[in-house]
């Protein structure tokens, strides 16, 4: 069987600037804030320790995107809604849990059971 790989792809730009602005917009209007998936596995600077090592301890290989890096990538998923979590395998992209989906996980740890839940079953 081929080897699984869960992608993690944040609706954000990538880079230094871009995490300072996300940050102060995480703070200043989290209402509007764009990345759930951000929200819920970030800090104010880092991703949380409890998510990396959730992630960690979840056997696989993990690739993190954001949303252009993302695109190039899978040009094949550049219409998919964003965040995401997807698992590939044989190099085929298949949606694990989906933007609206991320908006149910309110907090890390729904997040991360959902994640298990859904991995668990296929």
């Amino acid at each position: 069987m081929s080897q699984r790989r869960l992608v993690i792809v944040y609706n954000a730009e990538a880079g230094l600037a871009a995490g300072v602005m996300d940050s102060i917009h995480k703070l200043v209007s989290p209402g509007t804030y764009p990345c759930q998936l951000c929200a819920v596995t970030y800090g104010l600077a880092t991703m949380k320790r409890e998510w990396r090592t959730f992630l960690d301890g979840l056997g696989m290989e993990l690739l993190f995107h954001h949303r252009p890096d993302f695109r190039a990538a899978f040009p094949q998923a550049a219409d998919w809604p964003l965040p995401l979590i997807a698992v590939e395998t044989g190099g085929v992209l298949r949606p694990l849990v989906g933007a609206a989906e991320l908006t149910q996980a309110v907090d890390l740890r729904a997040l991360m059971t959902m994640v298990q839940a859904r991995l668990s079953a296929g």
